[in-house]
C-alpha cells in the first residue's frame, strides 16, 4: 500500500514536471566550462542552462565529496531541464577523486576557502544579465550540502537551499542569520549526519521561526541518492527526493 502510493505520487509529479518543461524552451542544455578569477586563484565551474538570453532562476551546485565529477555534472543538467542556469563549481581545483581515501584527503580542503569560493559564486551568478538576482539557489551533497548551509548562513539573499545529507551541526547564533527557506533530505541510517543530528537541527529551525521542510527516508543511509554506492543507492527514495527538490525550487526561484 504504501509502496504503490509513494510510486503514484512520483508519477502524479513527474508528469506535472514534464508539463512544465513543455511550457519551456524545447532545446537541450548549453553545457559551459567557464573560469573567473575568485577571492584566492583562478575558480573553474560547470554551467547549464537553457538557451537564450531570458534573465531566470540559478541554483549554485555543490559537489559531493568526490569532487566536481560527472554526476555532479548530471544534476546541473538535470536543473537546467527545468528553466534555471545551473552553475557546479571545482572546489577540489580541477581534482576529482576515485577512491574513498582520496575523497578523504581532498574533502580537508580550507573551509574558509571553499566558503569564499562559494560566496564567489555566488556574487557571480547575481553579476549575470540573464540571472534573476533573487532568485539564486543552493543545493548540495554529503561535503556539499554542508557548505550548502554555510552558504545560507552567509548570505542573506540566498532565495532557497537544499541539504542533501550534509552536515547541519551549525549553532544557533548562526542558524538566525538564515533567510533562506531550507529542505534537508537525510537517511535514517546515516551513521555521519544521524538522525537525532537532524531531528536537532529541525527543531532549532522551528525554535527560531526558521522555514524548514525535513524529511528522513526510513530505509536510507548516507548518499543514497548516488549510483556509486551501490547497495546503498536507493533508486525509489532518489526520485521521490528529487521531486521534493524540484518542487521546492519552483516554488522559490520561479514565481
Amino acid at each position: 500500500g504504501i509502496g504503490l502510493s509513494r510510486m503514484g505520487e512520483n508519477l502524479r509529479r513527474r508528469a506535472l514536471f514534464d508539463l512544465v518543461r513543455r511550457c519551456l524552451d524545447q532545446a537541450e542544455p548549453v553545457r559551459e566550462e567557464l573560469n573567473w578569477n575568485g577571492p584566492a586563484r583562478q575558480l573553474t565551474v560547470h554551467a547549464a542552462r537553457l538557451p537564450g538570453p531570458k534573465a531566470r532562476g540559478a541554483v549554485l551546485v555543490l559537489h559531493e565529496w568526490w569532487g566536481l565529477n560527472d554526476w555532479v555534472k548530471e544534476q546541473a543538467s538535470k536543473l537546467a531541464d527545468q528553466g534555471y542556469l545551473a552553475l557546479a563549481v571545482d572546489f577540489y581545483r580541477g581534482k576529482v577523486a576515485t577512491t574513498r581515501d582520496e575523497a578523504h584527503e581532498l574533502s580537508r580542503a580550507p573551509s574558509d576557502r571553499v566558503k569564499r569560493d562559494a560566496q564567489a559564486a555566488f556574487a557571480y551568478l547575481q553579476s549575470r544579465a540573464d540571472v534573476k538576482k533573487d532568485k539564486i539557489g543552493a543545493i548540495g551533497w554529503c561535503w556539499g550540502g554542508g557548505y550548502s548551509l554555510q552558504l545560507a548562513i552567509e548570505e542573506p539573499t540566498l532565495a532557497a537551499d537544499v541539504i542533501n545529507y550534509g552536515d547541519v551541526s551549525a549553532s544557533p547564533d548562526e542558524l538566525k542569520k538564515i533567510n533562506a527557506p531550507i529542505m534537508g533530505l537525510f537517511g535514517a541510517h546515516d551513521q555521519g549526519i544521524t538522525p537525532e543530528d537532524v531531528k536537532k537541527f529541525r527543531e532549532e529551525l522551528d525554535k527560531l521561526g526558521k522555514k524548514g521542510d525535513i524529511t528522513i527516508y526510513p530505509d536510507a543511509g548516507h548518499g543514497f541518492q548516488n549510483p556509486v554506492n551501490g547497495a546503498g543507492y536507493k533508486p525509489e527514495d532518489t526520485a521521490d527526493a528529487w521531486s521534493k527538490i524540484l518542487m521546492f525550487f519552483a516554488q522559490h526561484l520561479q514565481k
